[in-house]
């Protein structure tokens, strides 16, 4: 019923996607390595964000994807906001048919910068917010 799947260069969205899955009873898959799954209804995917865009190999995935009658939630790390990449992200799924629901972004260490973040409250806050979607009603 769900999917988790994420790209992450250094391992900050991978912290996110492996707390959500868990939150949710499922394990997380690396883009590129785990294929979309088929009977999954909503999808929660994530990318770190590099030079304000999400990782091209999310995009990649995105466009190479049917996500007609699906609904996706994404997350996302980065050094600085994540509102340019989130949008990015949310207009080519909706260009491929999905329908975005909630998303979650927090810092992620990048070099010095944000040095021990992802932190205990941000992946509290990602554990949340997956609890949060689950109650809601979207399974």
């Amino acid at each position: 019923m769900y999917q988790v799947l994420y790209y992450s260069r250094g391992g900050n969205t991978r912290k996110l996607a492996d707390v959500i899955a868990g939150e949710l009873g499922v394990k997380a898959g690396e883009i590129g390595f785990t294929s979309l799954d088929p009977g999954a209804k909503i999808v929660f995917l994530g990318s770190g964000v590099y030079a304000g865009k999400p990782g091209g190999d999310l995009m990649n995935f995105i466009e190479s994807h049917d996500f007609r009658g699906r609904k996706v939630s994404i997350f996302s790390t980065s050094w600085i906001t994540g509102e340019n990449a989130f949008r990015g992200t949310a207009d080519a799924l909706t260009r491929r048919g999905a329908t975005i629901i909630r998303g979650y972004h927090c810092k992620g260490r990048a070099g010095i910068f944000n040095l021990g973040h992802p932190n205990r409250a941000d992946l509290v806050g990602a554990r949340e917010f997956a609890r949060d979607l689950a109650r809601a009603g979207w399974r």
